[in-house]
């Protein structure tokens, strides 16, 4: 396998709806990590993966996945990517073996013994009807799949919604260990923040179809903060360091990307403290352009 950089790269990249659009998105997924993607329902997260697997295409901009277009290298692309659904895509009345016999033909690089091992390893039911899975067993089952034909991109959306937290903590040390031999790229679409905070390298935020920001989690805790203090401390110069704030007769709390900055101007006056990403998609609504 090459190693490159950004295993997905968008170039200036426009898709246009009826009533949404995804505007001019600079994407890149690195190579070797794991990606969270995050967004408010309909922010675009769906219409990006889309793009992403070729299921659409952008009226402008260019797309590269493994540093190669569809246009010409469609079928070797597919056959390096492993789409993990959150719901159930296989015939009810299907068992794994069925599965297995479908769809091994299919990849060039399918392991009837690796899917096995996972099987036994996921602790899934070959013989047993796919209708009788829970929703945890079906996410196994897609991944299952996916690394049975040696998928070196890993895409997932919303893997971990409607788990248990038990489960859920399962299934990350699951992608976890995954990575350990950094053959392996994952892009996670979620709504739970936390999950991303335990397991990403990197973070992609978008928000009404922008990416708001897109880099690694290290720089998103050194550089966004809460900030809780007295409003009498307000003014046009502190005012411009805030994504956004919220103002009571007597004080006021705000998110900032730019901690370095409060903490020089008002130090030991604040208490500053780290934002989470929830705290990060929460204060940032129509907050686009103080992102640039």
């Amino acid at each position: 396998m090459r190693k490159i950089e950004n295993l997905v790269e968008f170039k200036n990249v426009s898709k246009y709806f009826k009533d949404f659009s995804l505007e001019n998105m600079n994407l890149h997924v690195k190579q070797g990590q794991i990606t969270g993607f995050v967004g408010a329902n309909g922010a675009g997260k769906s219409s990006t993966m889309k793009l992403i697997m070729n299921l659409l295409q952008p009226d402008t901009g260019e797309i590269n996945i493994f540093g190669k277009d569809y246009a010409n290298h469609e079928k070797e692309i597919k056959e390096r990517i492993g789409f993990v659904y959150d719901s159930n895509v296989f015939y009810e009345s299907l068992n794994l073996k069925d599965i297995r016999k479908i769809i091994g033909p299919a990849y060039q690089n399918w392991s009837d013994s690796q899917f096995n091992d996972y099987v036994r390893k996921f602790e899934l039911p070959l013989n047993k009807a796919i209708k009788t899975f829970s929703k945890g067993m079906l996410m196994k089952t897609s991944l299952a799949i996916a690394l049975s034909h040696e998928a070196e991109f890993i895409m997932m959306d919303e893997p971990t919604a409607g788990l248990d937290p038990v489960f859920r903590r399962e299934l990350l040390d699951i992608l976890k260990d995954m990575m350990v031999d950094g053959r392996r790229t994952i892009f996670f679409s979620t709504h739970i923040t936390s999950d991303l905070e335990r397991i990403a390298d990197n973070i992609t935020f978008i928000h009404k179809g922008k990416i708001l920001f897109n880099e690694s989690i290290r720089n998103i805790q050194e550089r966004y903060a809460l900030v809780k203090g007295s409003a009498n401390l307000i003014n046009q110069d502190i005012e411009k360091c805030f994504i956004s704030m919220e103002r009571s007769s007597t004080e006021f709390q705000a998110i900032t990307n730019n901690a370095e900055e409060v903490k020089r101007l008002l130090g030991a006056q604040v208490v500053i403290e780290e934002a989470t990403l929830e705290d990060i998609m929460f204060y940032t609504k129509g907050a686009i352009g103080q992102y640039v």
